[in-house]
């Protein structure tokens, strides 16, 4: 069976630097203008560094911007007598990320609206008899469209500071591996319909059986064979099954055939 150091996910999904900065920023619902650098500094940093120990094939402009972020926190940090004048009449360092962020959000803010207005007209259909024909979706999956991934490494963060450090100096087999944890999930919806997030997590798991869960969801999301969602923004996540046929095809996970029941 494949094991969590064997194991590296591949979303097909874009979130960049810029996408986890305006995430904290609604989050903690700070003034766009007015960021904290050194509160947004630590907390990017917290994010970054779960997402290289889940090994997501982390972008470089995710160490750039955490070298950016800690250039400017230092620039912050200087006092004023240590400031020569010329660097005393340069505008806030923290202007050039916020004007990126804002022309960033704008263009995604964009984004969004015409894809709404797409998913609107794709259900307006004119006069014209046999000619309209509806066309439907045949994929109900979905890449993480409606939770952000960012919304999933928040809620697996607070799962793993309140989990149990792993025994250290014991050498054992491994207890849990990811094809193990995506029949486990697989089997709770098929029993539940929708499990929340939490539940997937037992009050007693060990870091490394949180991480093949976490990576194991990861994965079931990556082929779609469930969705995640939130009724409010922030608010719990639940994970629900996708129908397909009755027969559901063997989920290949690194060489592993794991032959799941859909619900």
């Amino acid at each position: 069976m494949i094991t969590q150091d064997e194991y590296k996910v591949e979303l097909e999904v874009f979130e960049g630097p810029l996408d986890l900065l305006l995430y904290l920023i609604k989050k903690d619902e700070i003034d766009i203008y007015n960021i904290p650098i050194e509160k947004i500094t630590s907390k990017y940093m917290e994010y970054l560094n779960v997402m290289r120990m889940l090994d997501l094939n982390i972008a470089g402009e995710f160490i750039v911007m955490a070298a950016t972020l800690m250039m400017i926190k230092s620039r912050m940090l200087l006092p004023v007598e240590d400031r020569t004048e010329i660097e005393e009449e340069e505008e806030d360092p923290r202007w050039d990320l916020v004007r990126q962020l804002v022309e960033y959000k704008k263009f995604k803010d964009a984004a969004l609206a015409l894809q709404d207005k797409e998913l609107h007209q794709e259900n307006v259909f004119g006069m014209g008899g046999e000619d309209n024909i509806a066309v439907e979706n045949d994929d109900p999956g979905t890449s993480l469209l409606d939770i952000g991934l960012f919304d999933l490494i928040a809620c697996f963060n607070d799962v793993l500071k309140r989990a149990k450090d792993d025994v250290i100096g014991v050498i054992e087999s491994d207890k849990y591996t990811v094809g193990d944890k995506i029949d486990t999930i697989l089997m709770l919806i098929n029993e539940h319909t929708e499990v929340p997030f939490n539940r997937l997590f037992g009050a007693n798991a060990h870091r490394h059986e949180i991480i093949c869960t976490f990576l194991a969801l990861l994965e079931l999301i990556r082929l779609r064979h469930v969705i995640v969602r939130q009724n409010r923004a922030f608010g719990e996540i639940v994970i629900a099954g996708i129908v397909s046929g009755v027969n559901a095809e063997p989920i290949d996970v690194g060489g592993d055939q794991l032959a799941p029941e859909m619900v």
